[in-house]
């Protein structure tokens, strides 16, 4: 198989997740699982890079300080960082559901 058909692959596997994660997360908008399943679209799968907007690598969350990720995603939602997906995503979380995710992750 061609380089370029398996990162094409790749590629693909990767956002059928991410929106399969996301289609679930819709159906269930006020549950802290459908919010996590939202980060686990892309930060669950170990090593996993987007192609969207650039070639990035996604950063492991779990045992993450819980301060570091709660001021990360508020820094998200304010623009104060600027990632268009990250922005996207932090902007449909309360305040509570920052928390939440924040302690989650700092506890894996």
């Amino acid at each position: 198989m061609k380089k370029s058909a398996v990162v094409k692959l790749l590629v693909a596997s990767g956002m059928v997740m991410s929106f399969s994660g996301m289609a679930t997360a819709a159906g269930e908008t006020d549950s802290f699982k459908s919010k996590l399943v939202m980060c686990q679209g892309c930060h669950g799968i170990e090593d996993y890079r987007t192609a969207y907007p650039v070639v990035y690598h996604v950063p492991k969350l779990g045992g993450q300080h819980e301060q570091y990720l709660a001021k990360a995603l508020n820094d998200y939602k304010t623009g104060a960082r600027n990632h268009p997906t990250m922005v996207g995503i932090a902007g449909l979380l309360s305040d509570e559901d920052i928390k939440a995710l924040a302690a989650y992750y700092a506890g894996n």
